[in-house]
């Protein structure tokens, strides 16, 4: 969606630690920095609420801008992706619900942007919940 900057991601509470109720992440978007790239959960809703700054966010194929105080509701099977919007920052809290392990994923995906692993590796997690890493 953007390109550009960093990103970070801090994983607040896990699947395993609310009996799959939920799972919440805050991340936090450099300038025009992507978020995620398109991806779909198959039994999950994920909700994406803007604590600061704007966010792109694709939703199947509407492309929704969100600032502080808005929230973007992506329903289940939904292809999704979001980003900084063009030369803005952004916090978000990203609630995914039912719940989706991540902790085990973010490490994966950590490896791999180290070149420590091959992107190959993330197919572990093509499930039925993420579809695409």
């Amino acid at each position: 969606m953007a390109g550009g900057s960093t990103a970070k991601v801090s994983l607040l509470v896990d699947s395993s630690s609310t009996g799959g109720a939920l799972s919440t992440v805050r991340v936090t978007l450099g300038r025009s920095a992507d978020g995620a790239r398109p991806h779909r959960h198959q039994r999950s809703a994920e909700m994406f609420y803007v604590l600061d700054g704007a966010v792109k966010v694709l939703s199947g194929t509407d492309i929704l801008r969100a600032e502080q105080g808005d929230l973007i509701v992506v329903p289940p099977q939904m292809p999704h992706a979001f980003a900084a919007d063009h030369g803005k920052s952004a916090d978000l809290l990203i609630v995914i619900t039912p719940g989706v392990e991540r902790f085990e994923y973010f490490r994966q995906l950590t490896r791999i942007a180290r070149g420590e692993e091959p992107p190959e590796a993330c197919a572990r997690f093509r499930s039925s919940t993420i579809l695409i890493c």
